[in-house]
């Protein structure tokens, strides 16, 4: 936003006693897009309470944009909700990359699998 001029807006998880005791901070018109930005997402929850936090100031927000999926849900809590995450890397992308690159070796890598399977979504 710093290097383009956009606007930002954050939602914050409460108001403030002190400043402008606002849930959503920044400069907006009501009917505006805005899109959630955020650096991991595991089952979605921050995001989803993000995302009703700026409705609820009259934003339209349709994307939630982040770094990593850690693959726990988040992708498949977005859809429901109508909205479409989009993320840089998946977390078995990463694996994949440490793996090749030595970073880890196999014994992490199947450990990490393993938990990403747990963790995963049923699908029916």
């Amino acid at each position: 936003c710093l290097q383009t001029g956009d606007p930002m807006v954050f939602p914050r998880k409460e108001a403030k006693d002190y400043g402008t005791k606002k849930l959503v901070e920044g400069v907006f018109e009501p009917g505006q897009t805005a899109v959630v930005l955020d650096d991991l997402a595991t089952t979605g929850g921050s995001k989803l309470e993000a995302v009703e936090r700026l409705q609820g100031v009259g934003l339209s927000v349709k994307d939630v944009v982040v770094l990593i999926d850690r693959q726990s849900g988040a992708t498949e809590a977005m859809h429901e909700a109508g909205l479409v995450m989009h993320s840089v890397y998946t977390m078995t992308e990463l694996l994949d990359v440490w793996r090749r690159d030595g970073k880890i070796d196999a014994a992490q890598d199947a450990e990490v699998r393993a938990f990403l399977a747990q963790t995963a979504p049923k699908t029916a």
